[in-house]
């Protein structure tokens, strides 16, 4: 009931998301929520600017490289993306890496009916682009791809990651009532996280084909490669940075960035493309199958962080750039 309620709010300029919402702390099943609480300031003029999305929704279901069984038709009408600042963090979503965007509700009974929104959360978005995404760039990234990271790659890159958590499978195909979720219990956040990831960025290259996305796709595929090093910080045992280890060995495997004998990274935008559909074609059919060993398989062989990896994220810590924000509300 909370849930469909907080759905009909359309025209509040000030916003709260309270209540037990994540499942990230549980390694058991991935069952048991958190509790947490947010206060956010809705940034109207913003949030129209991003309303013509979500209309686009089944149209780049529809076009998901994988078989049709594995992207049932959905809805975008009901769904919304909006921008806020935030003005008060607490609980779960405070405890350790601070959230940078949202989306909500999570039950899967009010997404069919409802959609989601996406709570993109601009003020912290910025704070990290300007005090760990930059410094990252500068210190792993080839200094003549420099150019290509830039603030609405980064707020583009989150956004379509929370708007991608609407695409793919949501039950295990020809198991009607069976919930992805629920086949792949204390794997099922992670596997999550990183299609949301994956599909953020296909999505981008779908959107800019369109022309409903301006700029340099370079700029997408760059600021996405020094989005991974941020994330992978937080360590392989969360659900995120499982998600982000998979890709990054994925993509390394696939050839989509090389490393120079200098330490710096540089994106090949082909291959880039190329690891970008077949990593979620991958993941979209281990969730449409449910195959709960084939996750656990693929995160004990690509989740971990590598020693070379190890070197490279020390070298940030060296250079002291924080992993993360402290709020002082």
């Amino acid at each position: 009931d909370s849930d469909l309620a907080w759905m009909k709010m359309k025209s509040n300029p000030i916003d709260i998301v309270i209540g037990p919402i994540e499942t990230y702390e549980d390694k058991l099943y991935g069952y048991k929520a958190g509790f947490e609480a947010y206060v956010l300031i809705k940034d109207m003029e913003w949030s129209q600017k991003l309303e013509r999305f979500t209309k686009l929704l089944p149209g780049l279901q529809a076009g998901l490289p994988v078989p049709a069984e594995f992207k049932p038709a959905i809805s975008g009408d009901a769904s919304e993306i909006n921008a806020y600042d935030v003005v008060y963090y607490a609980g779960e979503c405070n405890s350790g890496s601070k959230t940078i965007a949202i989306n909500l509700p999570n039950d899967e009974r009010i997404q069919q009916q409802w959609g989601t929104r996406r709570l993109q959360l601009k003020n912290v978005i910025r704070a990290k682009f300007d005090k760990i995404l930059q410094p990252i760039a500068k210190e792993l990234i080839d200094s003549s791809q420099w150019k290509h990271i830039t603030f609405d790659a980064f707020f583009n890159t989150i956004m379509f990651h929370e708007v991608a958590h609407g695409l793919g499978i949501k039950e295990v195909v020809g198991q009607p009532g069976v919930l992805v979720r629920t086949a792949l219990q204390d794997h099922a956040s992670a596997l999550e996280e990183g299609k949301a990831d994956i599909l953020g960025l296909y999505m981008i290259h779908q959107l800019h084909s369109m022309g409903e996305i301006q700029g340099n796709l370079e700029d997408f595929y760059v600021t996405f490669m020094a989005g991974i090093f941020r994330s992978v910080r937080f360590g392989a045992a969360s659900a995120h940075g499982q998600a982000n280890m998979m890709r990054f060995n994925y993509f390394l495997e696939q050839g989509a960035f090389q490393k120079s004998n200098s330490g710096k990274y540089t994106v090949n935008m082909a291959k880039m493309e190329a690891a970008m559909k077949g990593l979620s074609a991958l993941i979209l059919t281990l969730q449409g199958t449910g195959d709960y060993a084939g996750v656990q398989k693929a995160f004990a062989e690509q989740g971990k962080i590598g020693s070379d990896l190890q070197a490279d994220l020390d070298r940030l810590a060296q250079r002291g750039i924080p992993i993360d924000l402290v709020f002082k509300q």
